[in-house]
């Protein structure tokens, strides 16, 4: 069992929950072949100032979404595992919420920080110039360095990847910490 910390909960308990309930079938051999899951969006308003549950956007203004969420069908796959944010090299760049600084430096060429916030949900940035380092207690919409140049999908351009994941490998879309959202079930494709 996933606990979630009650400040993300209502952000992410419903959409999961709804994913979860709609695309769970019968265990293997135990009955007919499961039904195709409904395809669902997310779709919502995100704001600069806080959310509710203590999460604001991690750059100033209204963010605007260059390459949504895509999430892998396979623990390996393709996907995005988080958001590119428009954003000109050297903005600001700000905790997303309260947390530990758990890595600030540089990873596979670019540089990374890495937050750990309540019930064991990470939030990732990059690229960064970090001005924290790890071990370092941060605020919501505290800064924690500069954007770089150099994310290779949003070239020649700036952004910012921003993701979230609960625990070691369940990623989750970081737009819904700071949006209100509205699930809406599209129809079958056929």
């Amino acid at each position: 069992m996933v606990f979630v910390h009650p400040s993300i909960r209502s952000a992410v308990q419903w959409p999961l929950l709804v994913v979860l309930v709609l695309g769970s079938g019968p265990a293997a051999g135990t009955g007919p072949a499961p039904t195709p899951v409904l395809p669902v969006s997310l779709q919502g308003t995100a704001r600069d100032g806080p959310s509710g549950n203590g999460f604001v956007a991690p750059l100033a203004g209204a963010p605007v979404v260059l390459t949504p969420f895509r999430p892998p069908a396979e623990r390996y796959g393709r996907g995005h595992r988080g958001v590119d944010l428009a954003a000109t090299p050297g903005s600001r760049v700000r905790a997303a919420g309260a947390g530990t600084v758990v890595f600030a430096g540089p990873l596979a060429g670019r540089g990374v920080v890495s937050i750990e916030h309540a019930s064991g949900l990470r939030t990732t940035y990059e690229p960064v110039d970090p001005s924290v380092s790890a071990g370092a207690r941060v605020a919501a919409g505290q800064p924690i360095g500069t954007l770089s140049p150099g994310h290779p999908s949003c070239a020649p351009r700036g952004c910012l990847h921003w993701g979230a994941r609960l625990g070691p490998q369940t990623y989750v879309d970081p737009m819904l910490l700071i949006g209100r959202i509205r699930i809406r079930l599209e129809p079958w494709s056929r």
